[in-house]
């Protein structure tokens, strides 16, 4: 028996021989052996998986599908094989590993539901059903209960039943195809309960789940007959020696692992290596669903990190922050981010984001206006506030109370008044009206403050980065301390991780229910929305349970109401047409985030409308944000 230690010598010395021909890669995720610790133990035998995969293999976070054992062999088998009737088998356990097989295969989980017995104890009958069929019964104290587990059993009659024949087989008597929910997709059938097994087949391997079609393969062949590969200046940051080769290794490595792996760089005027984008496919697929809103994230430079990545982020329909590619940019002038803004559009199939939020630099301002002239440019609140706080450190110590207040003027006070006056107090109450730094931002506020901006659909993004950790693991390995290589290896491990929730939230979207009031919104709302965006409409219907209506006025089919929320009191005007169900809130909820306001469900119930018109469920946050139309399919609601 090896040791560890032996094991990890071991593991090296198989990565050096096998050099020779080119280094190994990880059986699960694709990656080199380079880019990796030392290579582990897996299902396919010794030394097949990456650092980080073979960590999770212990844990039991991957499995591989039983029904895809010979997948990669004999496209035959991968095909779902129905049961018929008074088709027989061996015995009992034989039954159900088909019908197992051809669930996983379907898209559900199985279990036993009934098994009928002789006198003798002998089994019978035996009735194999879909996992969610049934209902769960109440426990007692459960509706005490403040955040009720979803329902994963709703009745499903989709089963296979078997008889013992006097041979001693079992004989199918009884098959229901039929399933009363949708079915799992084919990336997270490893997550069904009864697929949760593991496989110790030879080399056969589950299908990679985050595959692409061969539509994604891009090349420099796109690039507009514009578009400029060097600067005309040289760069304005230094890299570390090491950096340009790491750079090189990883683009090449990738590319060898994934062929829809797309990258660009650009040289400064000395022909040295400048700045580099690359994305993979996935973040290429993911942008054609959740790309209408991208913010470029340059908080590095507010944190003093020696390399200067910028990743594009986004927002998927689980309110994860994505990442839909990265850069090293090595120089912060207008013409390379010129560059990036165009070789990201190239990456993304010619297209760009309606809205893109991002620092204040006045390069990124000039560069969004002449590379993408129809998309709105915003000033990102996280990013102002990351800035602030190196900006005016002396400040927050000398005055205690001071960052409260600047946090609430830039992301609580949603009226244009309101935040007027509450920048001017806080001014005077710290005597930092001089201060030049927030001068030059009071005249920006146009481009970040909430009072001005709600009217844009922004997905409220900036909510969401407020508490992402995604970036901020990321900056941990940014020192030049660390080598180049290293940070690659913990940005695909990031990658893999966000990928692997938003699969996880995939399926529980889809395989489990919400349990919602006797209401038809909120159930129209429930099997509409993923599960994290139906709980932000709940909270607008609890405001809409708690506002007062009066009518203001009526001209035609339009009628315009004041509504008054029951704990703050703010006054709030709703604006509808009868002849559409249309209406417009002075919250701007809707415009901004995509979600309609409580205000405008109060109006809607007093009016007897008690679902929401469909045009207000937007694509990008329905459980089917990913079928096919992405956020095209969107109608014009929502103006950007």
């Amino acid at each position: 028996m090896e040791t560890d230690q032996e094991m990890e010598q071991n593991d090296h010395q198989i990565i050096r021989t096998n050099g020779v021909n080119g280094p190994t890669k990880c059986r699960q995720c694709g990656l080199s052996s380079i880019l990796t610790s030392h290579m582990r133990s897996g299902p396919e035998g010794r030394r097949t998986l990456c650092n980080a995969c073979g960590i999770a293999w212990r844990k039991g976070k991957l499995r591989k599908l039983v029904a895809y054992e010979n997948a990669a062999r004999d496209p035959e088998s991968s095909r779902p094989v129905p049961p018929e009737i008074d088709m027989e088998f061996e015995n009992e356990d034989k039954a159900y590993e088909f019908y197992n097989k051809y669930a996983g295969l379907t898209g559900f989980s199985v279990r036993k539901g009934w098994i009928g017995k002789t006198s003798a104890k002998m089994i019978r009958s035996v009735t194999l059903v879909c996992s969610r069929e049934g209902f769960k019964k109440d426990k007692k104290g459960y509706g005490e209960v403040k955040r009720p587990k979803p329902d994963t059993r709703i009745g499903c009659l989709a089963r296979l039943t078997i008889k013992r024949t006097p041979s001693g087989a079992y004989r199918v008597k009884e098959f229901i195809a039929e399933h009363n929910h949708p079915l799992a997709p084919s990336s997270a059938l490893h997550l069904l309960r009864s697929q949760r097994v593991l496989s110790n087949s030879g080399n056969a391997s589950a299908p990679d789940p985050y595959d692409e079609p061969a539509e994604f393969t891009r090349s420099l062949n796109f690039f507009p007959p514009s578009f400029r590969m060097s600067l005309r200046s040289k760069r304005t940051r230094d890299m570390q020696s090491s950096d340009a080769e790491a750079i090189m290794n990883y683009l090449q490595s990738m590319r060898c692992n994934d062929p829809s792996f797309f990258s660009a760089f650009q040289l400064d005027e000395d022909d040295r290596l400048t700045n580099v984008f690359w994305a993979d496919a996935k973040s290429i697929q993911n942008f054609k669903y959740f790309g209408d809103v991208v913010c470029l994230d340059t908080s590095y430079k507010s944190n003093g990190y020696s390399r200067p990545v910028v990743p594009f982020l986004g927002l998927n329909h689980h309110r994860q922050v994505i990442i839909f590619g990265a850069a090293l940019l090595y120089d912060e002038t207008a013409d390379s981010f010129g560059w990036l803004f165009e070789t990201f559009k190239t990456a993304m199939h010619g297209d760009k984001p309606k809205v893109i939020v991002t620092d204040r630099p006045v390069e990124i301002s000039d560069a969004v206006s002449a590379v993408w002239p129809g998309t709105c440019h915003l000033v990102c609140p996280w990013q102002v506030h990351q800035s602030m706080v190196k900006s005016l450190g002396s400040i927050i110590q000398s005055n205690r109370g001071f960052l409260k207040e600047f946090t609430r003027c830039i992301y609580d006070i949603e009226n244009e008044h309101e935040f007027i006056s509450a920048w001017q107090e806080m001014l005077e109450r710290f005597n930092i009206r001089q201060n030049e730094w927030l001068s030059a931002l009071f005249v920006e506020r146009e481009r970040w403050a909430q009072g001005y901006v709600r009217h844009i659909f922004c997905a409220d993004i900036t909510s969401a980065l407020r508490t992402c950790s995604l970036t901020n693991f990321l900056k941990r390995y940014l020192c030049v301390q660390i080598d180049l290589l290293t940070f690659f290896k913990h940005y695909e491990q990031m990658l893999d991780e966000q990928r692997f929730l938003e699969l996880q939230a995939d399926f529980r979207a889809t395989q489990s229910a919400v349990r919602v009031l006797p209401s038809k919104m909120l159930r129209q709302a429930a099997e509409s929305y993923t599960p994290a965006v139906y709980e932000i409409f709940k909270r607008e219907f609890e405001v809409f349970l708690d506002c007062m209506l009066y009518n203001s006025m009526e001209s035609g089919t339009v009628a315009e109401y004041r509504i008054v929320e029951g704990s703050s009191f703010k006054e709030y005007y709703v604006r509808v047409d009868s002849s559409d169900w249309s209406a417009v809130c002075t919250c701007r909820k809707f415009e901004f985030v995509g979600i309609q306001c409580g205000h405008v469900l109060k109006v809607l119930d007093v009016c007897n409308i008690k679902e929401v018109p469909e045009r207000y469920f937007l694509k990008r946050w329905r459980r089917d944000a990913k079928s096919e139309g992405g956020k095209e399919d969107d109608k014009s609601e929502v103006a950007a």
